[in-house]
């Protein structure tokens, strides 16, 4: 074992990443015999052998120096893409609305606009899409 490397087993992690940050590569020192593009010890984070024979149990990650189960943080979803997504809804209750010769009720006039604004970046303030409303539509006065 490369004597730069002062365990066998290492996992290797970004260093400069926010912990709990993912293991990226599993290493066995003693099989190489030229460490010529690997980190430098002291950006790995030394395992046992028995963390290196259950790695494939994973995924882990390192925090605090610690060997850990890791979950990736969900993405985030820019509220602009959210806002466009709420669009294909409002289609759907629209073309509904006018298949069933109704309208959309006040509450959901409210929530297209406030969802378009937010959608074409007009609405550059809110932080969350508004609730959508329960109810949508109502019958049209001049059909009935």
């Amino acid at each position: 074992m490369p004597s730069a490397y002062p365990n066998r087993y290492y996992a290797q992690y970004d260093t400069s990443a926010a912990q709990p940050t993912p293991v990226l590569g599993w290493l066995d020192m003693s099989i190489y015999s030229d460490t010529r593009g690997f980190p430098p010890a002291s950006d790995l984070l030394p395992i046992t052998q028995a963390q290196f024979s259950t790695r494939t149990a994973g995924p882990y990650g390192v925090s605090n120096g610690a060997l850990v189960q890791y979950a990736p943080p969900a993405p985030v979803i820019p509220l602009k893409t959210q806002a466009q997504a709420a669009q294909a809804w409002v289609q759907q209750q629209a073309s509904l609305a006018a298949a069933m010769g109704e309208v959309f009720t006040a509450d959901m006039k409210a929530y297209v606009k406030a969802i378009a604004a937010i959608a074409n970046g007009a609405d550059t303030t809110s932080t969350i899409l508004p609730v959508q409303p329960t109810d949508v539509m109502t019958a049209n006065a001049e059909t009935v």
